[in-house]
Protein backbone atom coordinates (compact mmCIF):
# COMPACT_ATOMS: atom_id res chain seq x y z
CA UNK A 1 0.00 0.00 0.00
CA UNK A 2 0.85 3.55 -0.81
CA UNK A 3 2.00 6.30 1.24
CA UNK A 4 -1.13 8.25 2.41
CA UNK A 5 -0.74 11.90 3.08
CA UNK A 6 -0.04 13.15 6.58
CA UNK A 7 -3.54 15.41 7.03
CA UNK A 8 -5.08 13.87 10.21
CA UNK A 9 -3.27 15.92 13.26
CA UNK A 10 -3.72 15.28 16.78
CA UNK A 11 -5.96 18.50 16.58
CA UNK A 12 -8.40 16.44 14.50
CA UNK A 13 -7.77 13.59 17.26
CA UNK A 14 -9.60 16.62 20.00
CA UNK A 15 -12.24 17.64 17.44
CA UNK A 16 -13.26 14.41 16.83
CA UNK A 17 -13.61 13.12 20.15
CA UNK A 18 -15.39 16.50 21.17
CA UNK A 19 -18.20 16.11 18.50
CA UNK A 20 -18.38 12.60 17.28
CA UNK A 21 -21.18 11.67 20.18
CA UNK A 22 -23.24 14.05 18.00
CA UNK A 23 -21.74 13.78 14.40
CA UNK A 24 -21.71 9.94 13.69
CA UNK A 25 -25.49 9.03 13.26
CA UNK A 26 -26.66 6.63 15.85
CA UNK A 27 -23.47 5.99 17.22
CA UNK A 28 -24.27 3.71 19.74
CA UNK A 29 -26.78 1.35 17.23
CA UNK A 30 -23.89 1.35 15.21
CA UNK A 31 -21.93 -0.08 17.92
CA UNK A 32 -24.34 -2.65 18.97
CA UNK A 33 -24.77 -3.99 15.42
CA UNK A 34 -21.42 -4.58 15.17
CA UNK A 35 -21.07 -6.79 18.53
CA UNK A 36 -23.99 -8.43 17.41
CA UNK A 37 -22.92 -9.64 13.78
CA UNK A 38 -19.97 -11.36 15.60
CA UNK A 39 -20.46 -14.94 15.62
CA UNK A 40 -19.65 -15.53 18.94
CA UNK A 41 -21.37 -16.57 22.49
CA UNK A 42 -20.99 -13.57 25.60
CA UNK A 43 -18.95 -16.37 26.90
CA UNK A 44 -16.59 -17.35 24.42
CA UNK A 45 -12.73 -16.82 24.09
CA UNK A 46 -11.52 -15.32 20.88
CA UNK A 47 -9.84 -12.75 19.28
CA UNK A 48 -10.41 -9.50 17.84
CA UNK A 49 -7.99 -6.86 16.30
CA UNK A 50 -9.88 -3.27 15.95
CA UNK A 51 -8.28 -0.80 13.21
CA UNK A 52 -8.48 2.57 14.30
CA UNK A 53 -9.61 1.99 18.00
CA UNK A 54 -9.77 5.87 18.48
CA UNK A 55 -10.77 6.72 22.31
CA UNK A 56 -11.66 3.07 22.22
CA UNK A 57 -15.96 2.83 22.95
CA UNK A 58 -16.27 0.50 20.96
CA UNK A 59 -13.39 -1.64 21.98
CA UNK A 60 -14.44 -0.94 25.86
CA UNK A 61 -17.98 -1.84 24.94
CA UNK A 62 -16.57 -5.35 23.06
CA UNK A 63 -14.81 -6.28 26.06
CA UNK A 64 -17.69 -5.49 28.85
CA UNK A 65 -20.57 -7.73 26.62
CA UNK A 66 -17.92 -10.52 25.57
CA UNK A 67 -16.26 -11.71 29.30
CA UNK A 68 -14.06 -14.02 27.29
CA UNK A 69 -12.83 -11.36 24.45
CA UNK A 70 -9.36 -10.53 23.75
CA UNK A 71 -8.89 -7.47 21.55
CA UNK A 72 -5.52 -5.78 20.19
CA UNK A 73 -6.80 -1.99 19.71
CA UNK A 74 -4.57 -0.41 17.26
CA UNK A 75 -4.42 3.64 16.03
CA UNK A 76 -2.34 5.99 14.65
CA UNK A 77 -2.99 8.89 16.90
CA UNK A 78 -0.85 9.23 19.98
CA UNK A 79 -3.94 11.16 21.61
CA UNK A 80 -6.35 8.38 20.69
CA UNK A 81 -3.97 5.24 22.38
CA UNK A 82 -3.74 7.89 25.34
CA UNK A 83 -7.82 8.03 26.00
CA UNK A 84 -8.44 4.31 24.74
CA UNK A 85 -5.59 3.29 27.21
CA UNK A 86 -7.27 5.19 30.07
CA UNK A 87 -10.41 4.46 29.03
CA UNK A 88 -9.33 0.39 28.72
CA UNK A 89 -7.57 -0.11 31.84
CA UNK A 90 -9.78 -2.37 34.07
CA UNK A 91 -9.98 -4.71 31.55
CA UNK A 92 -6.12 -5.84 32.19
CA UNK A 93 -4.31 -8.38 29.71
CA UNK A 94 -7.37 -9.06 27.85
CA UNK A 95 -6.56 -5.59 25.97
CA UNK A 96 -3.42 -4.37 24.28
CA UNK A 97 -3.20 -1.02 22.49
CA UNK A 98 -0.31 -0.63 19.51
CA UNK A 99 0.49 2.08 17.44
CA UNK A 100 0.26 1.51 13.73
CA UNK A 101 0.04 3.39 10.42
CA UNK A 102 -2.96 2.03 8.23
CA UNK A 103 -1.01 2.76 5.02
CA UNK A 104 2.02 0.40 5.83
CA UNK A 105 1.92 -3.40 6.29
CA UNK A 106 4.14 -3.74 8.99
CA UNK A 107 1.11 -4.08 11.67
CA UNK A 108 -0.63 -7.05 9.18
CA UNK A 109 1.02 -9.98 11.60
CA UNK A 110 -1.44 -8.31 13.99
CA UNK A 111 -3.97 -10.35 12.43
CA UNK A 112 -2.72 -13.34 12.28
CA UNK A 113 -4.86 -16.09 13.76
CA UNK A 114 -7.55 -13.25 14.62
CA UNK A 115 -11.14 -14.63 14.59
CA UNK A 116 -12.46 -11.00 14.37
CA UNK A 117 -11.23 -7.66 12.63
CA UNK A 118 -13.50 -4.40 13.13
CA UNK A 119 -13.05 -1.44 11.80
CA UNK A 120 -14.89 1.91 12.09
CA UNK A 121 -14.01 5.00 10.44
CA UNK A 122 -10.90 4.55 9.24
CA UNK A 123 -10.53 2.62 6.40
CA UNK A 124 -11.87 5.25 3.52
CA UNK A 125 -8.74 6.68 4.16
CA UNK A 126 -7.58 4.14 1.28
CA UNK A 127 -8.02 4.53 -1.90
CA UNK A 128 -9.65 1.50 -4.12
CA UNK A 129 -6.81 -0.81 -4.81
CA UNK A 130 -5.66 0.03 -1.35
CA UNK A 131 -9.03 -1.40 0.00
CA UNK A 132 -8.95 -4.63 -2.14
CA UNK A 133 -4.91 -5.86 -1.47
CA UNK A 134 -6.26 -5.08 2.34
CA UNK A 135 -9.48 -7.32 2.11
CA UNK A 136 -7.25 -9.86 1.08
CA UNK A 137 -4.67 -9.73 3.84
CA UNK A 138 -7.13 -10.01 6.27
CA UNK A 139 -9.25 -12.39 4.56
CA UNK A 140 -5.89 -15.01 4.06
CA UNK A 141 -5.04 -13.77 7.82
CA UNK A 142 -8.22 -14.48 9.87
CA UNK A 143 -9.21 -18.10 11.49
CA UNK A 144 -11.57 -20.08 9.63
CA UNK A 145 -14.73 -19.07 11.91
CA UNK A 146 -13.91 -15.05 11.16
CA UNK A 147 -15.76 -12.38 10.44
CA UNK A 148 -14.51 -8.70 9.51
CA UNK A 149 -17.14 -5.76 10.06
CA UNK A 150 -16.62 -2.50 8.88
CA UNK A 151 -18.53 0.69 9.90
CA UNK A 152 -17.75 3.34 7.02
CA UNK A 153 -18.82 6.12 4.75
CA UNK A 154 -19.24 5.08 1.38
CA UNK A 155 -19.09 6.80 -1.26
CA UNK A 156 -22.60 7.64 -3.58
CA UNK A 157 -22.75 6.98 -7.36
CA UNK A 158 -25.45 9.39 -8.11
CA UNK A 159 -25.75 12.85 -7.06
CA UNK A 160 -29.29 12.69 -5.75
CA UNK A 161 -27.68 10.05 -3.47
CA UNK A 162 -25.25 12.54 -2.71
CA UNK A 163 -27.69 15.42 -2.14
CA UNK A 164 -29.53 12.41 0.39
CA UNK A 165 -26.79 11.44 2.43
CA UNK A 166 -25.59 15.30 2.91
CA UNK A 167 -28.97 15.82 4.43
CA UNK A 168 -29.65 13.47 6.29
CA UNK A 169 -26.48 13.57 8.16
CA UNK A 170 -27.02 17.22 9.12
CA UNK A 171 -30.75 16.00 10.18
CA UNK A 172 -29.38 13.04 12.32
CA UNK A 173 -26.90 15.36 13.86
CA UNK A 174 -28.56 18.17 14.72
CA UNK A 175 -31.51 16.21 16.48
CA UNK A 176 -28.22 14.37 18.36
CA UNK A 177 -27.12 17.87 19.55
CA UNK A 178 -30.33 18.65 20.81
CA UNK A 179 -31.28 15.69 22.47
CA UNK A 180 -27.54 14.84 24.17
CA UNK A 181 -27.14 19.03 25.04
CA UNK A 182 -30.44 20.50 25.08
CA UNK A 183 -28.74 22.67 22.13
CA UNK A 184 -27.81 22.74 18.71
CA UNK A 185 -24.45 23.91 20.18
CA UNK A 186 -22.28 21.01 18.58
CA UNK A 187 -24.41 20.94 15.84
CA UNK A 188 -23.26 24.44 14.33
CA UNK A 189 -19.26 23.21 15.38
CA UNK A 190 -20.47 20.25 13.18
CA UNK A 191 -21.45 22.42 10.49
CA UNK A 192 -18.53 25.47 10.66
CA UNK A 193 -15.80 22.44 10.90
CA UNK A 194 -17.47 21.16 7.49
CA UNK A 195 -17.64 18.22 9.34
CA UNK A 196 -20.08 16.42 6.43
CA UNK A 197 -18.00 14.73 3.67
CA UNK A 198 -20.84 14.84 1.25
CA UNK A 199 -20.62 18.84 1.10
CA UNK A 200 -16.97 19.39 2.07
CA UNK A 201 -15.47 16.38 0.24
CA UNK A 202 -11.75 15.91 1.32
CA UNK A 203 -9.37 14.51 -1.35
CA UNK A 204 -7.94 12.59 1.44
CA UNK A 205 -11.17 11.25 2.23
CA UNK A 206 -11.43 8.27 -0.79
CA UNK A 207 -14.77 6.29 0.41
CA UNK A 208 -15.84 3.81 -1.97
CA UNK A 209 -19.42 2.36 -3.34
CA UNK A 210 -20.75 0.09 -1.01
CA UNK A 211 -21.42 -2.56 -4.09
CA UNK A 212 -17.56 -2.56 -5.41
CA UNK A 213 -16.54 -3.00 -1.65
CA UNK A 214 -19.06 -6.13 -1.31
CA UNK A 215 -17.79 -7.43 -4.35
CA UNK A 216 -14.22 -7.17 -3.08
CA UNK A 217 -14.73 -9.09 -0.24
CA UNK A 218 -16.11 -11.47 -2.23
CA UNK A 219 -13.33 -11.80 -4.83
CA UNK A 220 -10.96 -12.17 -1.33
CA UNK A 221 -12.35 -15.16 -0.50
CA UNK A 222 -15.53 -14.34 2.13
CA UNK A 223 -17.93 -17.13 1.61
CA UNK A 224 -20.94 -14.64 2.92
CA UNK A 225 -20.43 -11.10 2.39
CA UNK A 226 -23.42 -8.37 2.76
CA UNK A 227 -24.65 -4.88 3.98
CA UNK A 228 -26.09 -4.90 7.89
CA UNK A 229 -27.27 -1.36 8.51
CA UNK A 230 -26.70 1.93 6.55
CA UNK A 231 -28.35 5.60 7.46
CA UNK A 232 -26.85 8.77 6.14
CA UNK A 233 -23.75 7.65 4.48
CA UNK A 234 -22.61 5.38 7.32
CA UNK A 235 -22.89 1.81 6.44
CA UNK A 236 -22.35 -1.42 8.13
CA UNK A 237 -20.82 -4.04 6.11
CA UNK A 238 -18.58 -7.02 5.54
CA UNK A 239 -17.86 -11.05 5.10
CA UNK A 240 -17.85 -14.32 6.81
CA UNK A 241 -15.23 -17.16 6.55
CA UNK A 242 -18.35 -19.52 6.97
CA UNK A 243 -21.26 -19.73 5.53
CA UNK A 244 -22.65 -21.93 8.67
CA UNK A 245 -24.02 -19.59 11.45
CA UNK A 246 -24.04 -19.19 15.29
CA UNK A 247 -26.77 -19.60 17.67
CA UNK A 248 -26.65 -18.04 21.58
CA UNK A 249 -24.72 -14.95 20.26
CA UNK A 250 -24.94 -11.54 21.95
CA UNK A 251 -28.52 -10.05 21.59
CA UNK A 252 -29.08 -6.89 19.90
CA UNK A 253 -30.84 -5.50 23.00
CA UNK A 254 -27.81 -6.22 25.22
CA UNK A 255 -25.78 -4.81 23.15
CA UNK A 256 -27.53 -1.66 22.66
CA UNK A 257 -27.84 -0.94 26.56
CA UNK A 258 -24.46 -1.49 26.87
CA UNK A 259 -23.38 0.91 24.10
CA UNK A 260 -25.68 3.68 25.70
CA UNK A 261 -24.28 3.06 28.90
CA UNK A 262 -20.36 3.41 27.49
CA UNK A 263 -21.36 6.35 25.12
CA UNK A 264 -22.18 8.15 28.12
CA UNK A 265 -19.40 6.86 30.33
CA UNK A 266 -16.43 9.59 30.68
CA UNK A 267 -12.48 7.42 30.44
CA UNK A 268 -11.51 10.03 33.53
CA UNK A 269 -12.23 13.30 34.80
CA UNK A 270 -10.31 16.53 33.50
CA UNK A 271 -10.46 19.70 35.64
CA UNK A 272 -13.14 21.66 34.38
CA UNK A 273 -10.39 24.37 33.03
CA UNK A 274 -8.44 21.86 30.90
CA UNK A 275 -11.67 20.69 28.77
CA UNK A 276 -12.09 21.92 25.14
CA UNK A 277 -14.16 24.24 24.58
Amino acid sequence: MTTMPDSWSESDSELYQDIAAVAVPARAEQMAALLTLLPFKPDETFRVVELGCGEGLLAQTLLACFAGAELVALDGSAVMRERAAERLTTFGPRVRIEPFDLASTAWLPHLQGADGVISSLCLHHLNAEEKQALFGAIQERLSPWGVFLIADLIEPQRPEARTLFAATWDRITKAQSLAQTGSTASFERFIQTEWNHYRFPDPVDQPSPLFDQLTWLKAAGFAVVDCFWLKAGHAIYGGYKSRSGSTGTLSFTVALQAAQIQNSTKPYNKPAGNRKS
